[in-house]
């Protein structure tokens, strides 16, 4: 039982990490790092994504045809590889907005729910 609930808890953190993935590289082609900073930058620094985790979601993702890459040159003149979002990427960032809305409304719903009588 521990393990299919860890599982679960995994699940919906990878489908969160995606869809946040999805949403800064919507914004601007970006390399790996820059999603880490654009991802921290529009949370308003709420949120830090480690580079452990955003590497094998960013293959996943290409691997999935969400996003697509090309080799460039990163601001300090390195070779970095460059993601931008597919047209299924833009369909799928959609698609997990309303879901993740959905489930946000649900949620919000059931934590302002009061004791019967009161």
């Amino acid at each position: 039982m521990g393990q299919e609930l860890d599982h679960r808890q995994m699940d919906l953190l990878q489908g969160t990490l995606d869809m946040l993935i999805l949403k800064a590289v919507s914004l601007g082609s970006l390399h790996g790092y820059g999603v880490l900073l654009r991802i921290r930058q529009i949370s308003g620094e709420g949120l830090a994504i480690q580079q452990g985790s955003l590497y094998p979601a960013l293959y996943r993702l290409e691997h999935q045809g969400a996003i697509a890459s090309s080799w460039g040159e990163s601001e300090n003149n390195r070779r970095a590889k460059y993601y931008r979002l597919t047209a299924a990427g833009r369909a799928r960032l959609k698609q997990e907005t309303e879901k993740w809305t959905r489930m946000s409304e649900v949620i919000n719903g059931i934590l302002r729910a009061t004791p019967e009588g009161a």
